[in-house]
């Protein structure tokens, strides 16, 4: 009996869409488009499955008991709404907690839970795996840009978080997680689309349901992309700005050289919704003898002059290779004090999280190369000897991420 070699390339199973992160009317197109939801039919499916996983978490169609099962079967055929797996978590003695996530192979970014942060707590989000910003203060600069996130990678570590909190349905009072802040890897506004995107499905009010007036979105100054965000977000804005001037600006913030001081501040002036009930945040790392002299508080005082502004002063996290450190507490103190004498809530973010070395993005640019473990030990050892190295008196503090950037 002949025997025939079939060399013929076999085509792979369609990659099921995860619908966490389309939009309502994403939503809706996907299941039109699937054809296992007739059109005139498609706005009563959609807000079905918004509210089954959005409002009360699911992951499973089959637990969704107001859709026939026949239709849930044809939507496992189409659909998912798996979760990334967590590679990592660790609580810190604080309560703070951090979440490594891998999103595919290869793909993996940190977010972070503050508690006692906003009305109730914050998670820290990323939207970017890597930087291309290369701020010279920040460790997460060191990484390479590997991709954008997309919305349902985005929506995805604010699920991990309600998962792990244990915040599902979405309660409307006494709610943990109660603020969103866009201040982990990367630049938000080089993503905008997905993070637009993102928004929009955490503000709705029938899932997520947290207010945009409790997001925020931190960006190094991206000025072109300031009016896009707001007018297609509505979100609280926060600036990266760390100098009052452009050459130290070039030097430690190197986007500036790009958008400088002056087109920077013009876009924050002509953001959407600007006003005293909606104050635009500049967050401002305080480093030893590079941008912390009564001179820099005073000139920072005029250069924000007539903007409705909340500004934050942040410990630097030392982190193992870099030449900077971290301002004495006596010159944050005077610091602080020249302007909050000008009118300007100025508070000294509380270091949180030291204990598990809740820093921005360190753990995963060597995750890609070792086991999580001999990461963490390595971690451990380092801060040990920087903290060693510290004056008298001083603690490593928790990193710009987790300072908190939040009303």
């Amino acid at each position: 009996m002949a025997h025939t070699l079939d060399l013929s390339v076999k085509s792979a199973a369609p990659a099921l869409v995860n619908l966490t992160g389309l939009t309502r009317d994403g939503l809706m197109q996907a299941l039109v488009e699937s054809g296992v939801v007739e059109p005139r039919k498609a706005k009563m499916r959609a807000t079905q499955i918004w509210r089954w996983m959005h409002h009360y978490g699911f992951t499973d169609f089959d637990l969704m008991t107001d859709i026939g099962k026949e239709q849930r079967a044809l939507f496992k055929e189409k659909f998912t709404l798996a979760r990334p797996e967590i590679i990592e978590r660790q609580v810190s003695n604080d309560g703070t907690r951090k979440y490594l996530i891998r999103m595919a192979p290869g793909i993996e970014v940190e977010s972070v839970y503050i508690p006692s942060v906003g009305r109730a707590g914050a998670l820290c989000v990323s939207s970017q795996v890597g930087c291309t910003l290369n701020c010279t203060f920040c460790h997460t600069g060191t990484q390479k840009l590997v991709r954008n996130l997309t919305a349902a990678e985005i929506i995805a570590q604010v699920q991990i978080a309600r998962d792990d909190l244990g915040e599902w349905p979405s309660p409307s009072e006494d709610r943990q997680l109660s603020n969103i802040v866009f201040m982990g890897m990367g630049e938000p506004l080089y993503n905008l689309d997905n993070v637009s995107d993102a928004i929009d499905i955490i503000s709705d009010n029938e899932g997520i349901a947290i207010s945009r007036r409790r997001i925020t979105v931190s960006t190094s100054g991206v000025a072109p992309e300031l009016q896009a965000l707001g007018n297609r977000t509505q979100a609280m804005l926060a600036i990266s700005l760390h100098a009052t001037n452009d050459d130290l600006r070039d030097e430690i913030v190197p986007l500036n050289k790009k958008y400088n001081i002056e087109q920077l501040m013009d876009a924050i002036r002509n953001y959407p919704g600007i006003s005293n009930a909606r104050r635009v945040t500049f967050e401002y790392v305080m480093l030893k003898g590079v941008n912390d002299t009564p001179a820099e508080a005073r000139a920072l005082i005029r250069l924000l002059k007539g903007i409705p502004a909340k500004i934050n002063l942040i410990p630097f996290n030392p982190w193992p290779g870099t030449d900077y450190q971290c301002s004495s507490w006596s010159a944050i103190e005077t610091f602080a004090a020249i302007l909050n004498k000008a009118g300007y809530a100025s508070p000294i973010r509380t270091p949180r999280g030291r204990d598990i070395l809740a820093a921005c993005g360190q753990l995963k640019s060597e995750s890609e190369k070792k086991r999580a473990s001999v990461v963490r030990r390595e971690q451990r050892e380092e801060a040990a000897s920087i903290q060693d190295n510290l004056p008298a008196g001083e603690s490593l503090p928790f990193a710009h991420l987790a300072g908190g950037m939040i009303d």
